[in-house]
């Protein structure tokens, strides 16, 4: 499998089945006469972005789901051999882009009942037919003059044993002169055992139109990841933080950590960032792009690195819409709502017009107070032995939690906020500068804790 560089609007189709199809298949593309390496063909002169193809051969149906794994996200769109591969595909959960399959039930098996038919010795009346559907198998029959119901159908897939063990069966008690195959695997086993059969090979036009209809799922996957989306993003601490009264410095100082990162988050999937209020954010994206960020719409975007490396919590909103205003609306509604315990709340892919996405809501003022009473015990216990008045800077305090000085004094405003501790007065020095601002920390708040875990405080 090889996969070469991509041009600039080309779309890729990942070509996975067995190696004689592949070859069949990719060579497609190229003029029926005078062909040349990369030469553009017949499907290349068609409407629509240029297309470029890439193999994953196979020796076994059952290896399909690590060719597509091999394939990676370098695809725009599938196309299997046939429905049995891509079943497996499906089944293991690999497939991250739209996929489809090359046909067997029209033009493929009437070549195949042309052919047992014209080389004599088989009776097509009397076989057995492997993966097609009895409907299409009976169409095909009726077409051409020929009875159904000595016909035996296996419609559903299965090991290349099993399929084969159905024909061979069928073979050794005489009611059968041909087995039909949709499966090379299978043709090689029952060739073996000197069973007749024939393989149902796709035809030309079978292949010419598989590869349209793969163009078709890639380029409609291309304008759904265009579509436009918006995500809203609102900080609880700046928000509930201007109902108290905390600190202007330490709320400006919050939004423009907030904001920087939101900057460093937006550039890893090529969005844009711009302020929306006093609290809150508008990233202005692609569905696509917001997908990949978000696990196919599975969780939150930014919300927990946001928690990891900040300490902050945020709530998302996504929206999409036809039109910005459409998805803003989206976007907003999407913050008003409560979920459930289910999780983020997602919409399914291909739908035009999505429901809004929404990120569950934390018990901020309970997970709050109580993460700031941690803070405050770290900072206690580490400052008895040194400091009788427990009075600390956003330096000092790094040195001891052992975060950036940035991050101290984050946290050390919000123990102001949550009265667990209160700014002393600057100290004056001649350097130039600002003042170092030292915090007096409210130990008296630890008291009733430390009083109901007598466990806690016995094990230290």
């Amino acid at each position: 499998m090889t996969t070469p560089g991509r041009a600039q609007g080309e779309l890729t189709i990942g070509v996975v089945g067995p190696h004689e199809l592949v070859e069949r298949i990719m060579l497609s593309t190229a003029p029926a006469s005078g062909r040349s390496a990369g030469a553009p063909g017949p499907l290349a002169a068609e409407a629509g972005p240029p297309r470029r193809l890439v193999a994953a051969a196979y020796r076994d149906e059952q290896e399909a789901a690590d060719q597509v794994v091999r394939l990676g996200a370098a695809i725009d769109v599938c196309l299997f051999a046939s429905r049995v591969p891509y079943e497996y595909a499906r089944t293991a959960g690999v497939l991250s882009c739209p996929a489809t399959f090359v046909p067997l039930g029209g033009s493929a098996l009437y070549a195949a009942l042309l052919k047992a038919g014209r080389g004599g010795g088989h009776d097509p009346a009397r076989s057995s037919v492997d993966v097609l559907s009895r409907g299409d198998v009976e169409e095909a029959f009726t077409d051409l003059g020929l009875p159904t119901s000595g016909v035996h159908v296996r419609e559903d897939s299965g090991s290349p044993a099993v399929v084969a063990s159905f024909h061979e069966r069928l073979w050794r008690r005489k009611q059968t002169s041909v087995a039909f195959t949709c499966l090379q695997s299978v043709a090689a086993r029952l060739s073996a055992a000197g069973v007749p059969v024939l393989t149902v090979r796709p035809t030309g036009t079978d292949i010419r139109t598989a590869l349209r209809t793969a163009a078709l799922l890639g380029g409609y996957r291309r304008l759904e990841d265009a579509q436009l989306a918006l995500a809203i993003v609102e900080v609880p601490a700046l928000r509930d933080g201007g109902r108290r009264g905390s600190p202007r410095q330490s709320r400006e100082e919050l939004r423009l950590t907030v904001h920087r990162f939101l900057v460093q988050e937006a550039q890893r999937i090529h969005a844009a960032v711009s302020p929306a209020s006093d609290h809150g954010f508008l990233i202005v994206a692609t569905r696509g792009s917001l997908a990949r960020a978000t696990d196919g719409f599975r969780v939150p975007p930014f919300a927990e690195r946001a928690r990891s490396d900040l300490g902050v919590t945020l709530e998302v909103g996504i929206g999409m819409g036809r039109t910005a205003v459409e998805a803003e609306a989206h976007a907003r509604a999407s913050l008003g709502r409560v979920l459930g315990p289910g999780g983020l709340r997602g919409f399914p892919a291909g739908q035009p017009a999505p429901a809004p996405v929404h990120v569950p809501r934390l018990a901020e003022a309970g997970a709050r107070r109580s993460r700031s009473l941690e803070t405050l015990s770290r900072l206690a216990e580490k400052l008895a032995a040194t400091d009788a008045n427990l009075a600390v800077d956003a330096e000092t305090a790094g040195q001891l939690l052992a975060v950036t000085p940035r991050t101290a004094r984050r946290l050390l405003h919000i123990l102001v906020e949550e009265g667990l501790a209160w700014p002393l007065p600057p100290t004056r020095t001649p350097q130039p500068g600002r003042p170092r601002q030292f915090y007096r920390l409210v130990v008296e708040q630890l008291e009733p804790r430390r009083g109901a875990e007598p466990g806690k405080r016995a094990a230290r």
